[in-house]
């Protein structure tokens, strides 16, 4: 329990922290220092799940779920802070920023972790919603801080789409607990996880129904599903090369993860009724509509933050598509792909903030020559590409060929449509990628100082998963997929 404590409130500790230190240096240093601890601890309470099983105590609950997302969000945290010191020492230093806005993005990046682990360890769907709320708030404050007007607007929009669905979700929480009093579940416990998921299967099938749209609708906006996707490009485009990076990989995470959540209440819920995978099927729409809508809209992009903010929710709608598909084969691919995603995005993104910085400019057709010029930064867009795209034997192949397999078994008819919108996506990638890396670089275009040794882990352990997923994990996804294909019969 300690160890979980540790996790979640380190990153609380860090934001009073950072927002009184003075020093530039001194505050990078200490943001990699508290995300490194918070790694370590969340390493020790992932020990502890695996050999133990489940923590459910003061509020929060640990189980095979939730914890290897724990680990994977301080580990993607602590590798972007590695490349986020200097990154953002450069920025100051361009004068884009000042010491005062420094010190409100470290803790800003702090408080961003702390409402994202919260979120995920909480065994209280309330406590959820307003960790939920709270990573919204710390993300309109990176977003925007740069305080051009482009950052303004995008921070604006973000508040504004994100603040409807949210509401939305804290409606479908409300139908939740009406749900839930229908079956008798104490008053006390009407929102705990643990007390009302083994009770499910007797709440008020019609209101957890209804309840689930507006969840779905809600924090589907967070995930950045079609058609409540909009402030996804802009918040990319016009936040800082880091928040981009966590953004993708972690935020997009903890949204689908409270979707998957409720979809096991719904399932059980309507499990004796005469539509049993109304929540499947709502995923696989929703999944499946983002999945093809953002794989056509590659194709457009002039900037190359909102090109690969377009690849995120192409790769959402996948994972969306997948759970809601269900049983154990998809279940199990769509958390690889959770997994395999989130390290590959943040990779790429650590690598267009460097590319940007050679370039001077995120326009795609400005970003010329990178191998040439900086060979590290171009072989590291090249690769990211390619693992994103699914190329054997990279993490991402291995979830996608079990995805279309999965689908073949239940839904062999969609298995088509799939195929299109990953080679369409395929395409739109690598129409912008060959002139990036391969093409004339532009005259007077230098190297700049590029730190690629997160990039560097984040593919090798893509690839590593490509290749052999390692036992301990392993056995986490077998046991998150018990949990959550148990919870249904799709």
């Amino acid at each position: 329990m300690t160890a979980l404590l540790l996790t979640v409130f380190t990153p609380a500790l860090g934001i009073l922290l950072l927002a009184l230190l003075p020093g530039l240096r001194l505050s990078g240093w200490v943001n990699l220092a508290l995300s490194a601890f918070s790694l370590g601890a969340s390493l020790v309470m992932a020990v502890q799940v695996l050999e133990a099983g489940p923590i459910t105590a003061h509020g929060f609950h640990v189980d095979a779920f939730n914890v290897y997302l724990l680990a994977l969000t301080t580990f993607v945290a602590f590798t972007t802070a590695i490349f986020s010191r200097p990154y953002m020492e450069a920025v100051c230093h361009q004068g884009r920023l000042d010491k005062g806005r420094m010190r409100l993005y470290h803790a800003s990046y702090q408080g961003f972790m702390f409402t994202m682990l919260l979120a995920l360890s909480t065994d209280n769907l309330g406590v959820l919603w307003v960790a939920v709320e709270g990573a919204t708030l710390t993300t309109v404050l990176l977003v925007s801080l740069y305080r051009t007007p482009s950052a303004v607007e995008a921070a604006w929009k973000y508040f504004i789409l994100c603040g409807v669905g949210i509401a939305l979700a804290l409606f479908g929480t409300v139908l939740v607990y009406f749900a839930a009093q229908q079956a008798q579940v104490p008053a006390e416990a009407g929102l705990t996880w643990s007390a009302l998921h083994p009770l499910s299967g007797r709440f008020n099938a019609v209101a957890m129904g209804l309840a689930f749209v507006f969840l779905l609708v809600g924090y589907g906006t967070k995930a950045g599903l079609v058609p409540m996707h909009f402030w996804l490009p802009d918040a990319h485009s016009e936040g800082p090369t880091p928040v981009s990076a966590v953004l993708s990989g972690l935020l997009l995470n903890v949204a689908l993860y409270a979707v998957v959540r409720f979809k096991m209440l719904a399932d059980n819920a309507l499990l004796n009724t005469g539509h049993p995978h109304a929540a499947g099927y709502l995923m696989m729409g929703f999944g499946l509509v983002s999945f093809t809508v953002a794989g056509l809209s590659l194709h457009r992009q002039r900037d190359i933050k909102r090109m690969f903010s377009y690849s995120s929710i192409e790769h959402m709608g996948l994972m969306t598509f997948a759970f809601g598909v269900g049983g154990p084969l998809a279940t199990f691919a769509a958390l690889l792909h959770m997994l395999v995603h989130s390290l590959t995005k943040s990779a790429i993104f650590i690598t267009v903030g460097h590319a940007s910085h050679i370039a001077n400019t995120q326009v795609i057709d400005h970003i010329r020559g990178l191998i040439r010029t900086q060979p590290a930064v171009g072989w590291g867009l090249l690769l990211g590409v390619a693992a994103i795209a699914g190329f054997p034997p990279f993490g991402i192949f291995t979830s996608e060929f079990l995805i279309l397999t999965a689908t073949m078994q239940s839904w062999p008819w969609l298995t088509t449509l799939l195929l299109v919108g990953l080679v369409v996506a395929f395409a739109g990638l690598f129409r912008h990628l060959q002139p990036m890396v391969y093409g004339s670089a532009p005259e007077g275009q230098k190297a700049v100082g590029a730190n690629m040794i997160p990039v560097a882990v984040h593919l090798g352990l893509v690839l590593w998963l490509g290749i052999a997923i390692p036992a301990a994990l392993a056995h986490w996804l077998d046991e998150a997929t018990r949990l959550i294909a148990g919870s249904g019969l799709l």
